[in-house]
């Protein structure tokens, strides 16, 4: 192992305040499907019934790739889907991911589920913070459970309470809280038959004449994110990226370009640092971050066990294992707690 101090390296990145940057591999660890698992799903239960001959070619084509291997964003960026089955899509993948964020919740209301970012949060507010952002790419709403775990306050973009309405961010305050940027929507918001966004909290089912308000990947994923609730989001985000002075990515693959952009800006034009944790380093992060120009970093990935990490470092020329478990967020805040 090179004789640098990783563990100092991580604390002095934490000791930076950072913005926390959510991935799907962050939900993966509570069971949450992945894109494999979401697009197995879809073949077999997306709702096809009544659509039209050119949507049928659409949907048939699109459903081969995806039995062929090719991955749920390639085929959704092959495939140029009308809105009326990009709906279908949506209400199929709202239904799979509700279903189990809400299995969650209940396995939460019995004590069997612990979240560690709650604690990560609980211990960030014992400094003067009295904000702290956290973006997702997810729908589901672990980063509110962990909240409220840990009796934080939240913020995701509405209004509190069972029916929600959009709200900005100055208008609920409170002495502490998190700000939960959800780039690609969340399961609880919904356009209502009335046009307008409003969140509802832990329902079972879409609505009648209500439609599910998260983006799935695609080309539809740009064109929709120019329309609110979206936009704010999305502008609140770049804000909270362009003034952070660090930065914590749990299980994020660095495959948004809803994010990517001014983060890169961050780290490689202004030497932010940044810590990645996660089970496995994308090939997409190792291409921005330990090849894209990166002046400070720590990424951490699973070893060859649970108890091994493998240790990528700015302090490092080459990549080094350590036997303990530090690339699991629990593991990942002994290094910093």
């Amino acid at each position: 192992m090179p004789d640098i101090d990783f563990e100092k390296q991580a604390q002095d990145y934490y000791g930076k305040a950072p913005l926390i940057i959510l991935g799907s591999g962050s939900s993966a660890a509570f069971g949450m499907s992945g894109m494999g698992a979401l697009a197995d799903h879809l073949i077999k239960h997306t709702d096809v019934t009544g659509l039209k001959q050119e949507d049928e070619l659409g949907w048939h084509t699109f459903s081969e790739l995806l039995k062929s291997g090719t991955d749920l964003e390639t085929a959704l960026h092959q495939i140029s889907l009308s809105e009326e089955l990009t709906g279908k899509i949506i209400k199929a993948t709202w239904l799979l991911i509700n279903s189990e964020d809400l299995k969650l919740f209940k396995d939460c209301l019995q004590g069997g589920v612990k979240f560690p970012l709650g604690k990560l949060l609980t211990h960030m507010f014992k400094s003067s913070l009295t904000n702290i952002n956290i973006i997702t790419t997810n729908y589901d709403r672990l980063a509110e459970y962990a909240c409220e775990q840990e009796r934080i306050h939240h913020y995701t973009g509405f209004t509190h309470g069972f029916f929600r309405q959009l709200a900005v961010p100055n208008e609920l305050t409170t002495n502490r809280k998190v700000n939960v940027w959800k780039v690609h929507g969340s399961l609880d918001w919904f356009n209502s038959p009335s046009g307008e966004i409003v969140a509802l909290s832990n329902i079972d089912g879409v609505p009648h004449k209500y439609e599910p308000q998260i983006v799935t990947p695609g080309t539809q994923k740009y064109q929709r994110t120019h329309l609110e609730p979206y936009r704010s989001i999305i502008n609140n985000a770049d804000l909270a990226i362009t003034a952070a002075a660090s930065y914590l990515c749990i299980g994020y693959g660095f495959n948004d370009e809803h994010i990517q952009p001014k983060l890169m800006q961050k780290c490689v034009r202004q030497s932010a640092p940044i810590t990645i944790i996660t089970r496995s380093l994308s090939p997409a992060a190792k291409r921005h971050i330990l090849d894209g120009g990166a002046q400070n970093y720590l990424a951490i990935e699973r070893g060859a066990s649970d108890s091994h990490s493998i240790i990528y470092s700015s302090l490092s020329k080459s990549p080094f294992t350590v036997d303990k478990n530090l690339w699991s967020l629990e593991g990942f805040l002994s290094l910093i707690m």
